[in-house]
């Protein structure tokens, strides 16, 4: 396959105007439910499992069908697969917007995510496919951006939307439709992308083992602590049959002829480091947001909408972080520096926002929250950028899927270990006594102590990835001085 034509500036703006509307509507329709679900429980009505299941629903989807999404694209043409994955996201949408009761609110909420799953890997490849990884440090900062400020922003968004006259929850599923649709012509005009037809072979063992292994630990950390005990038969048989589940799709992956995630590629050291360190990053996108406004609404006493804006800072620090560094990468071609002060900057964060009380200044929590969403912007999707540059553009979906799937699998599970963290610190608070809205306090701050030491795991694996010089062509080629392809863009 010959190299494919360059981009000019011009086209790569058209074609990422396109991508970052439909990743920024997915990001945000995975979070924007957060202020809405009490509403939805006085309409609907349903138990609190079920609450919880609204809201994990998309995002355990969403996990699960990356690597699914990822491999698909290595082998079809992904401008179309991204027109699915569009298409599946907008029908999910609608559904969940006419949805009569909770149980069908959770199943459609699963076809949206799998929309999500897809819109978020694609939007890697599609960028990987069209961009040298020597330039693409400038667009990939872009991405960094809006997928943080989305993800955090959605709190705010569904708030706002459910308190907004003639509007309700409901509409929290249907604004994100015109958006989505908007997106879909934008990349039906401007997105020209190379594709040579392949024969097609799907991995359906390892999807099916990969799916299971992951499904069963996520109802394990959902569920765990509320419909059954963590010491108890079904908590051991759910971890044991995801083990089990885990076990099976390291074999089933390394006899596979063309496997969903390749050993290979996942046992190279830079992937193997970036996942680490992803996983973390994962868990402090949704983390911080979840944990952050449930400090304002329950220690502070601040509203809902106050609450989300209040959060505005560190979708500020995760923009600054993610554009700055896009540039500086393309201008210097150097990007592991911008990962390691991106992870030193989240412990500090998160080590700051433990010392967080009822009576504390704000100023100090606005101060973290700026310091962790820098970390944010300056990790994420450099640490995509650094492993799409290992790999040859046949497996860059794979790679892309492999970062992608591990930062949505830790969030998810950090959201809900560091909650059962913060629901047990509460219990023990309020039993010895004191009030509520301290005890809120206090346990917030032991939460995001425990997120930072989790955190320092970013830092060692940044410090262990070896630096390896951006390539100025977009397949794994010999690549000449990159100061003319730079000084062109």
């Amino acid at each position: 396959m010959t190299e494919p034509i360059p981009l000019t500036h011009r086209e790569t703006l058209r074609i990422m105007l396109g991508l970052l509307s439909a990743l920024g509507t997915a990001m945000i329709g995975a979070t924007v439910i957060a202020n809405a679900l009490p509403a939805i429980l006085l309409d609907l009505g349903g138990s609190p499992t079920e609450l919880t299941l609204i809201f994990v629903a998309s995002l355990t989807a969403m996990t699960v069908t990356m690597p699914i999404w990822g491999k698909l694209s290595d082998q079809l043409d992904k401008k179309r697969l991204m027109q699915v994955a569009l298409v599946i996201f907008v029908v999910g949408s609608m559904l969940c917007g006419t949805a009569s009761s909770a149980p069908w609110l959770i199943g459609f909420r699963l076809i949206q995510g799998a929309g999500m799953g897809g819109v978020t890997v694609l939007t890697q490849t599609i960028l990987a496919s069209v961009i040298p990884p020597r330039i693409r440090g400038r667009y990939n900062g872009y991405y960094g951006a809006v997928t943080t400020t989305a993800t955090v922003s959605g709190p705010l968004v569904g708030g706002l939307i459910v308190d907004a006259p003639g509007l309700g929850w409901r509409w929290v599923f249907f604004v994100c439709v015109p958006l989505a649709v908007g997106s879909l012509v934008l990349l039906q005009r401007f997105l020209k992308i190379q594709h040579v037809p392949a024969t097609v072979r799907f991995d359906y063992a390892g999807a099916m083992t990969i799916a299971g292994s992951i499904g069963l630990l996520l109802t394990w950390i959902t569920f765990g602590g509320e419909l059954f005990a963590w010491r108890s038969w079904a908590s051991a048989g759910l971890v044991g049959s995801a083990l089990a589940l885990l076990a099976a799709t390291v074999l089933v992956e390394r006899r596979a002829a063309d496997p969903l995630i390749p050993v290979a590629i996942i046992r190279e050291r830079t992937t193997a480091l970036a996942i680490v360190a992803s996983m973390v990053v994962g868990m402090s996108v949704f983390g911080a947001s979840v944990f952050l406004a449930q400090y304002f609404q329950s220690a502070r006493g601040i509203s809902a909408s106050l609450a989300g804006i209040l959060v505005a800072p560190m979708m500020l620090g995760s923009l600054l972080g993610a554009v700055a560094s896009g540039q500086l990468i393309t201008r210097f071609g150097r990007w592991r520096r911008f990962l390691l002060a991106g992870a030193i900057s989240l412990v500090s964060g998160l080590t700051l926002a433990s010392t967080m009380s009822i009576t504390g200044s704000l100023w100090t929590i606005v101060i973290a929250e700026v310091l962790i969403g820098l970390g944010m912007g300056l990790l994420m999707q450099n640490l995509v950028l650094a492993v799409q540059n290992t790999v040859d553009l046949p497996d860059v979906g794979t790679a892309s899927a492999a970062v992608a799937f591990m930062r949505s699998l830790g969030g998810t599970m950090g959201v809900a270990i560091l909650g059962a963290l913060l629901a047990s610190r509460l219990g023990t608070l309020e039993a010895a006594g004191v009030p509520t809205p301290d005890a809120y306090a206090q346990a917030t701050g032991s939460t995001f102590l425990a997120a930072a030491a989790i955190a320092v795991l970013a830092v060692l694996a940044v410090l262990a990835i070896r630096e390896t010089p951006l390539r100025t062509t977009i397949r794994k080629t010999p690549a000449p001085d990159p100061q003319p392809l730079d000084s062109a863009q």
